[in-house]
């Protein structure tokens, strides 16, 4: 199962803050077609909550929804975060 380290968990939960109600809210990782065929790529979006059949992942009070492609892509890695205030982004990766 994904593993949010701290930095992701505190990105998440402040973007997870920009919706109206962040109760339930979250980062959505889902799988899209790559261009030109390439093979799947990831997509992450900000969502007031997780779609039917998402794995949930809930660390810290971040939460993360993944899609059954994402969380088999995922298994066993880490999400971490850099967050640059200066150009107010932030850069997700999985290591």
């Amino acid at each position: 199962m994904l593993t949010l380290t701290e930095n992701a968990q505190f990105a998440i939960r402040s973007l997870a803050e920009s919706i109206d109600d962040p109760a339930d809210a979250g980062v959505r990782i889902a799988t899209t077609q790559g261009n030109d065929g390439d093979g799947p790529q990831l997509e992450l979006a900000i969502v007031p909550a997780p779609a039917p059949g998402d794995q949930v992942v809930d660390e810290g009070g971040a939460r993360v929804f993944l899609d059954s492609a994402a969380a088999l892509m995922l298994d066993a890695e880490t999400l971490d975060a850099q967050v640059d205030t200066a150009a107010q982004e932030v850069n997700f990766f999985v290591s």
